[in-house]
């Protein structure tokens, strides 16, 4: 993934936003990628604190592999009352590495860490996965819902062109109390599903793509209580800027785009985006 983080880190950084009227949280981001430094630097903190400037003052930094899943962990407690972790090895990670099981016990080891409250990014790629590599996606897939369950921590899901079989595999072996679709990428069909089942459905800057119509359909039908925003920093920054360097301000321009599509004040969104944060990832005091 190298490449594609050198790609990331040469865009030009989207402008921040107008403040939001009150705080939320960027429940997804991955701060190593925006900036490529390390998790105490300069340009890590410049990056909090631009956020905090626009009224996204938390943040939930995500694992992909056990290396930066210690990243994670180690950015959470430099900045206690800002930042929280999440742990796991992405699906493109899982059929790739050279010993799974070291690597899962790494992130067991990580899951325990107090300011770790989520097992992921974990989940199914078919996008970039071969046939023959997708069964032991899957097992990752299931060791992670495996760990969230025992730790009692949420569960972050990735879902890319694999929608049926992590619907199926959930209910297989059943899902943890806490389940987070991280940028949601389904249709309306699957947003009804998902509601039904009491998972978590996170919106991120697709929802204002123009080729986006059916996540703006979706967003419309959550229940405030299962939703939550996020940048996926560096990736997908939300039109007008779409191509730049995504940063965690930037949800404050799709916490608004999410009140237009819904027909809510925006201030009154924002407060419920925060308070389901701090219910599913605990506070971040």
């Amino acid at each position: 993934m190298a490449d594609r983080h050198n790609r990331d880190i040469e865009r030009q950084q989207a402008p921040l936003p107008e403040p939001l009227p009150v705080p939320t949280v960027d429940a997804h981001a991955h701060l190593e990628i925006v900036t490529n430094d390390a998790a105490d630097s300069a340009a890590v903190r410049t990056i909090l604190d631009e956020a905090k400037s626009v009224n996204v003052d938390r943040v939930v930094q995500v694992g992909y592999s056990a290396e930066q899943s210690q990243w994670c962990v180690d950015l959470a407690n430099l900045y206690p009352g800002r930042v929280l972790a999440a742990v796991a090895l992405h699906p493109n990670e899982a059929p790739v590495v050279k010993d799974l099981e070291r690597d899962w016990a790494i992130i067991e080891k990580l899951a325990q860490e107090p300011r770790v409250r989520a097992i992921g990014e974990t989940g199914l790629d078919y996008f970039r996965t071969p046939p023959e590599l997708q069964k032991r996606q899957q097992e990752s897939f299931k060791w992670h819902i495996e760990l969230a369950k025992k730790t009692k921590k949420a569960l972050v899901i990735h879902d890319r062109d694999s929608h049926e079989d992590v619907l199926s595999v959930l209910l297989e072996v059943g899902a943890p109390e806490k389940t987070v679709f991280h940028c949601f990428s389904g249709d309306v069909a699957m947003a009804k599903i998902c509601i039904e089942r009491g998972y978590i459905l996170s919106f991120a800057g697709t929802m204002t793509f123009k080729n986006a119509p059916e996540l703006r359909e979706a967003v419309k039908l959550v229940p405030h209580d299962q939703l939550l925003v996020e940048t996926d920093s560096p990736f997908l920054a939300p039109t007008p800027h779409r191509g730049a360097l995504n940063t965690p301000a930037q949800i404050a321009n799709i916490v608004r785009a999410m009140a237009a599509e819904r027909n809510d004040d925006v201030a009154e969104l924002a407060t419920a985006l925060s308070v389901n944060a701090e219910r599913i990832f605990g506070s971040f005091v």
